[in-house]
């Protein structure tokens, strides 16, 4: 077998002729497609895949070429490249190297996820103000997240070593492929069900823009949004962003970073306090050794020594009971502070809350009503008035001061004037109480 051969191939020789075979072959070529998995290390070349809907081929754009583009390269956008095709021979992997660019159209992903972020923009679920602060001292957390993925175990060990003991909650779920968005939207929506529970952490380790999408889908941001528990979002890498990230009280550029953000350092406190007594023992100590240094140097000098050193030994004292006071000013102090923390995580708590929305709504009930009453008191007052107006004006109210009402008959016609009737004509007069007819026996008319 080995003498059919005309010689045996190394790996790299064999790769070389692969490299210039295709270089032959495919000396300059356009080529359109996808941008995906972008990579711009700090030499400034660009490293990324161009694909359409069934293969992908990798690409590089070196520096130069890309200080000719006249825009920025990113994930999903459609280009129509210019090139020739290579071997990258320490792995023997055949890529594209690109000499120009020319933009095509955004890619699907991409122009889905401008438009969503441009819709809930604009109705503010993105806004800074709705953001809210993180717990200083949480006691519990919680974490949406898959366990087989290597998020969990980071977080969980970074919490744990900064706050042993600290109290962890976890829902379990996919975090990508189908059925992943509305598993999410639920898991989170059951956090919020748990009382005890201070902080959310909705994380995952990186990953192209597909394994993410699950996290740019309109369902999961919203249930982020709508929250009543603050939420970080610690998804991906520090270059991936999601609008998970936009609609989370803070955004972590990974999971490591969101446990940092999250729970705090237990032995931070003693170390700093420690740290303080220390540079304050350390203080005095080089105070004092400067001081018996003067008093060696000033013994020959002073006439009688006993009175220097009595001097020295009560500034010593001073100085001793100065760092006393300052030790038991400063333990006093955070001794406070540590109150102060206290009384403010009990405020913060829900419970505290609702007691004072409540006693709001108790005191704006009883105004309330006393405005009510008040205004009805005003309005039966007027209403009094105006039926003692209108009684007095009524024509009835004339009748019973002796007045009368003459109408003709049977025609009933009102009578006004005497020349209105004739003698033997019949009228009937209405009185205060009843009515009268009678004949016309004359009528006079006044001059």
């Amino acid at each position: 077998m080995f003498g059919l051969a005309s010689r045996v191939l190394t790996v790299s020789e064999l790769t070389n002729r692969i490299r210039s075979a295709l270089e032959r072959s495919f000396e300059c070529v356009w080529i359109t497609g996808e941008i995906s998995n972008l990579r711009i290390p700090a030499s400034g070349h660009h490293y990324f895949t161009l694909k359409d809907a069934s293969s992908q081929i990798r690409a590089v754009l070196f520096r130069g070429a890309a200080q000719g583009i006249p825009f920025a390269l990113q994930d999903g956008l459609e280009v129509v490249a210019y090139g020739r095709v290579t071997v990258y021979e320490p792995r023997g992997d055949y890529q594209l190297v690109l000499e120009s660019l020319e933009p095509k159209g955004i890619g699907a992903l991409q122009l889905a996820f401008e438009q969503l972020k441009a819709k809930l923009t604009q109705e503010g679920l993105f806004d800074a103000a709705r953001k809210r602060p993180l717990p200083c001292f949480p006691q519990t957390v919680g974490i949406v997240t898959s366990l087989s993925g290597a998020a969990i175990r980071d977080v969980l060990t970074v919490m744990h070593r900064r706050w042993p003991g600290i109290r962890v909650v976890v829902h379990p779920v996919p975090v990508q492929g189908d059925g992943a968005a509305a598993e999410i939207v639920d898991a989170i929506r059951t956090m919020n069900a748990l009382d005890e529970l201070d902080v959310l952490i909705v994380a995952r380790g990186g990953g192209s823009v597909e394994d993410l999408w699950c996290f740019n889908k309109e369902p999961v941001v919203r249930a982020i949004a709508n929250s009543q528990v603050p939420i970080v979002s610690a998804i991906g890498h520090e270059i991936d962003v999601t609008l998970s990230d936009f609609a989370a009280d803070y955004r972590a550029p990974t999971p490591s970073a969101a446990a940092e953000v999250v729970v705090p350092r237990a032995d931070e406190f003693r170390r700093r306090v420690s740290d303080y007594r220390d540079r304050m023992v350390q203080a005095v100590r080089l105070t004092v050794q400067r001081m018996r240094e003067q008093v060696w140097h000033s013994q020959r000098m002073l006439p009688d020594p006993l009175v220097w050193l009595g001097h020295f030994g009560q500034r010593i004292d001073e100085l001793d009971l100065r760092l006393r006071r300052a030790i038991r000013d400063e333990h006093g102090m955070k001794h406070r502070q540590c109150r102060e923390w206290q009384t403010r995580l009990y405020l913060a708590r829900p419970y505290s809350q609702l007691h004072r929305a409540r006693t709001v709504v108790h005191d704006r009930h009883h105004r309330l009503r006393e405005i009510m009453v008040a205004r009805l008191a005003g309005a039966r007052s007027r209403t009094d008035v105006g039926l003692a107006r209108l009684q007095t004006a009524s024509p009835l109210a004339m009748l019973r001061r002796g007045y009368s009402r003459v109408e003709t008959l049977p025609d009933h016609r009102l009578v006004r004037k005497a020349a209105e009737v004739n003698v033997g004509d019949l009228v009937q007069a209405y009185l205060g109480q009843g009515h009268l007819i009678c004949a016309v026996r004359e009528a006079v008319s006044d001059a």
